[in-house]
């Protein structure tokens, strides 16, 4: 039984896929993946996904606004974010953040966003999804000012041990994707070792990353499978014992029934 942490169904091309996102679903349940969390990148997202998640009973959203979509958003409201964290089936906050990589030119209006989240996150008790990329010290110090309550993951982390480790002291678990299993990702696996297997948690973040031996395709949920045996390689336990750990720690942050 896995979980499929962190995806994004709503962007995948189903143009040429059998039977749509339920053939996308149905493919995943086979390879023994039972429940995905589809994650939010805007506002009008975050509504669809409200309605999508009705559609089908082992689907999960959250709500939230990308860091990276300063082009098209305002900043979002606390009162917005709470207000659509309270539908049915949202068990989260975000994807929010920061990212200096990508988009280092507005930083301030991700810091706003990150912190109107962050604040949503604490006054309705619902857990963040991180996303940081080139901006450690200053996600980790805005993560200790707004300490979340319900705590949150570090999603497809790709950061150094050092973060890895300030983000556990605040009550964070963290998320590993297909990166993990990339040739490049020797220090990102060293990192995966360490982080306490009860703190870890598996996705795809599909449609993007695939994980070996799937690189150069679309990402699907089914493919947390291949992210979950890496993983499993790397700590020297079985599949099983990965899966179960990932899918109880997935249920204990997201506040669902085991």
């Amino acid at each position: 039984m896995l979980v499929d942490s962190h995806c994004h169904l709503d962007h995948l091309d189903l143009s040429d896929r059998d039977g749509g996102l339920s053939g996308v679903i149905h493919s995943a349940e086979a390879r023994g993946v039972t429940h995905f969390l589809s994650v939010a990148v805007d506002i009008a997202n975050s509504r669809s996904l409200i309605d999508l998640t009705a559609e089908f009973d082992n689907v999960y959203s959250s709500v939230g606004v990308h860091p990276l979509q300063k082009t098209t958003q305002p900043v979002p409201s606390v009162e917005e974010l709470i207000s659509l964290a309270q539908q049915p089936r949202v068990v989260a906050i975000g994807e929010t953040g920061l990212d200096n990589f990508y988009s280092s030119e507005t930083i301030d209006w991700q810091r706003q966003s990150f912190i109107n989240h962050l604040q949503a996150s604490q006054q309705i008790g619902k857990p963040v999804i991180i996303h940081t990329r080139d901006a450690r010290e200053e996600t980790i110090q805005l993560m200790r000012e707004y300490t979340p309550a319900a705590g949150g993951v570090m999603h497809c982390f790709t950061e150094t041990w050092e973060m890895a480790e300030q983000a556990l002291a605040l009550g964070f678990y963290i998320s590993f994707s297909g990166i993990v299993t990339f040739a490049s990702a020797e220090q990102l696996r060293e990192v995966a070792v360490k982080v306490p297997l009860e703190r870890i948690l598996v996705e795809t973040d599909s449609p993007w990353l695939a994980p070996v031996p799937h690189r150069g395709s679309q990402n699907e949920p089914q493919y947390v499978l291949e992210v979950a045996q890496c993983m499993a390689d790397l700590r020297g336990i079985s599949l099983e014992q990965l899966a179960q750990a990932t899918t109880d720690n997935f249920n204990r942050l997201f506040q669902l029934p085991v």
